[in-house]
């Protein structure tokens, strides 16, 4: 592993006052130290944010191009051992409803074809939210529901499950069930779950709404339609898809959905073209206070199932961080962390697309393997990247937050926030809603994951260490100066990972 130029004073050695005070771990943490020197910026962190998010910002940027992506295989569920609240809308009637727990998903009573796709998955028993979740979904009459769990517990099976359960199968030819996504990645990757958890079941029909995916003029003509909000708008309005037997909406990352301006006001005309629904879900990883206000008038009196803060961040992900000697600085580190990153596989996240653009251009003129991908790409490009990424044949990729929500690629490892992700485009405010789904790109399904934020001012420091107050999370601090314990702390991890990791047997 190449030499990294030594920072002159790292930053966080210089760290005093309260503002890493809470962030206590088994080994060299983000702490101050014992250091009082009053020219430190450090003392500047006083107030640290540790109160509800007031806007979800930086989110995905619109993806709203085609190509073709192959149907994502399914993956193993994690059986999370955390608690779930569970909230009852007045409108679920009795508040002594039964939520029971069940043990396996025959208990549910749900249809054998979508057993044996499940099973042929390797799904074993419902994960936790599953568990939760499924009753209430998939009871009669319908009932809305609002579900929020940690990344990579099996939301999108859930989700799945209940729409396959809701389909009248005498009618393939009829819309019957629509999921909108954020990004036409998503889209095409839940595209791929509903045909692998339904590849049994008999008479079922899948379709893509992302732009080209339907020619002008033709008919949508499936069960069940996964697309993108824009793209599902201007089909219904060419009266090429018909809603008027639509039976579930569910939007994924609803969240984002819900809060994204543009996003959401397509959200909204969508669901107002549809003239009658039985069930509308929303699913997310999280939901920011004012969010959830928006999301509980967008699906009224919906059941809610959600965490608490605290239990948000998955246990089986080190968060660690690297003090940089500057912002051109972390170029050096990232080049010298990449051969931990090809032990598995691997997603740097940066704010522009430049900067992706640039990073893997660099890197590549370096000898390193890497390929990037954002908005700026075509449509079948960001499909072609994103399958070799899939399938291994990439192991590093350097992506905004286009690829920061759903995406799931078990392989990965490693989460690089080369950039500390924040609100809008003034960077007033560090986005911890972001943070935490950008490292749920790792230690998905009861696996181990690492991920490394780059911190080099008081800015991104202060941001970092807000985002760890805000979800109660330790930092572990990796020491440039010192790359064989780096290696040694990350490659355990790792190695942990590799070893097969799995909570659901």
């Amino acid at each position: 592993m190449s030499e990294t130029p030594k920072a002159t004073g790292s930053l966080a050695d210089r760290i005093t006052g309260p503002a890493a005070s809470k962030l206590d771990a088994a080994t060299t943490s983000f702490t101050p130290s014992a250091s009082n020197a009053s020219s430190s910026w450090a003392d500047e962190v006083a107030s640290p944010v540790g109160g509800q998010s007031k806007q979800l910002g930086g989110g995905i940027e619109e993806a709203q191009l085609d190509g073709a992506a192959q149907p994502l295989a399914g993956s193993g569920l994690h059986d999370a051992q955390y608690e779930v609240e569970v909230k009852l809308s007045d409108l679920q009637g009795d508040v002594n409803s039964p939520l029971f727990s069940v043990n396996t998903f025959e208990e549910l009573g749900i249809n054998q074809g979508i057993l044996q796709g499940l099973y042929s998955m390797n799904f074993k028993k419902p994960s936790k939210i599953q568990e939760k979740a499924l009753p209430l979904l998939l009871g009669n009459p319908p009932t809305n529901m609002i579900a929020q769990s940690q990344s990579g517990t099996g939301k999108t099976a859930a989700f799945v499950i209940t729409i396959l359960s809701r389909l009248d199968y005498s009618r393939p030819n009829q819309p019957q069930a629509l999921c909108l996504a954020p990004s036409r990645e998503l889209a095409r990757q839940i595209e791929g779950v509903v045909r692998t958890i339904g590849q049994f079941v008999q008479g079922l029909t899948v379709q893509a709404a992302v732009p080209g995916a339907v020619e002008r003029g033709a008919k949508v003509q499936a069960m069940v339609v996964v697309g993108t909000p824009g793209t599902v708008m201007d089909l219904i309005k060419r009266r090429q898809f018909d809603v008027s037997n639509m039976k579930v909406l569910c939007l994924d990352e609803a969240d984002n959905m819900l809060d994204q301006q543009g996003l959401g006001d397509q959200c909204l005309r969508v669901k107002q073209m549809i003239p009658r629904v039985d069930q509308i879900l929303l699913f997310s990883a999280t939901f920011p206070d004012e969010v959830m206000r928006y999301a509980q008038q967008f699906s009224p009196g919906a059941n809610e199932i959600k965490l608490k803060r605290d239990e948000l961040t998955v246990g089986g992900i080190k968060q660690m961080y690297m003090d940089c000697p500057s912002d051109e600085g972390k170029y050096d580190i990232l080049a010298s962390l990449y051969g931990l990153m090809t032990i598995g596989s691997s997603i740097i996240f940066v704010k522009k697309k430049d900067t992706a653009s640039r990073i893997a251009a660099r890197l590549t003129e370096d000898g390193h393997k890497v390929v990037a991908v954002h908005s700026a790409f075509e449509g079948s490009e960001r499909d072609s990247i994103v399958e070799d990424f899939r399938q291994g044949r990439a192991k590093v990729l350097i992506t905004t937050n286009v690829l920061a929500r759903g995406i799931d690629v078990s392989s990965v490892s490693m989460v690089i926030n080369y950039d500390i992700p924040m609100k809008g485009r003034s960077d007033a405010e560090p986005d911890p809603e972001t943070y935490l789904h950008r490292i749920g790109r790792t230690g998905r399904f009861g696996r181990v994951g690492v991920s490394i934020s780059f911190v080099f001012d008081r800015k991104s420091f202060a941001a970092l260490n807000q985002i760890a107050q805000h979800y109660n999370i330790d930092l572990v601090k990796l020491d440039q100066d010192d790359w064989d314990k780096t290696e040694e702390i990350v490659k355990n991890v790792i190695k942990s990972s590799r070893a097969g990791t799995n909570l659901q047997s």
